[in-house]
């Protein structure tokens, strides 16, 4: 198995998330290239979880700078969440949004089955309406050393969903893997080499 920046790709749910992966880190960061297989990984993850859309956050934990700068979405008519520049992130994000405060506190993943009856403790669903639109979700925390460096959100729009145990452990996998990815990726942005 191939070891890559301190640890082991295990993606033994599609052979080809894991040639994604593996080539993720062999593109340079900020590239044409990294973004197209970047691209490439949400949308086989969007079809591997049969959800609407797939985005992934990144943070810069020393100035609270973040964007959403790689979406996926299966079809047009889906919102698309992106950003093209790094934005201050808003000071009441984490009174607003109990799954962000979750995932700056480093806690695990939150997988929400039916945003209408999750309680208040998990989301606030009035943010979830006006932010994201969608019924179920995955919010899952790119973290190293209790530090939030990034969220993937994996969502459906129309009707509640059951996360089954195999989309947890792909999650988690992926997770795993894409950490060290944020890290740099954030770490090398020259815009926030200015920053900070």
């Amino acid at each position: 198995m191939p070891k890559l920046n301190n640890f082991i790709l295990d993606v033994t749910h599609d052979d080809t998330l894991e040639t994604l992966i593996h080539q993720l880190f062999e593109a340079p960061l900020h590239s044409q290239h990294s973004t197209r297989v970047m691209d490439s990984i949400l949308t086989k993850l969007g079809e591997q979880l049969q959800c609407d859309r797939v985005f992934l956050y990144l943070r810069s934990p020393d100035t609270q700078l973040g964007r959403v700068p790689f979406c996926w979405k299966k079809q047009p008519s889906i919102p698309t969440i992106y950003d093209p520049a790094w934005k201050p992130e808003d000071p009441s994000l984490a009174k607003d949004d109990p799954m962000f405060a979750a995932a700056l506190k480093a806690q695990p993943s939150i997988f929400v089955e039916d945003v209408e009856t999750a309680g208040p403790e998990v989301l606030n669903r009035e943010f979830e309406h006006q932010t994201f639109g969608h019924r179920a979700l995955i919010h899952a925390h790119l973290r190293s050393d209790q530090t939030l460096w990034g969220i993937l959100q994996a969502c459906v729009f129309e009707e509640p969903r059951v996360w089954s145990q195999s989309d947890r452990q792909l999650i988690e996998q992926v997770v795993t893997q894409l950490t060290p990815f944020a890290i740099d990726y954030v770490r090398s942005e020259p815009e926030l080499a200015t920053s900070m």
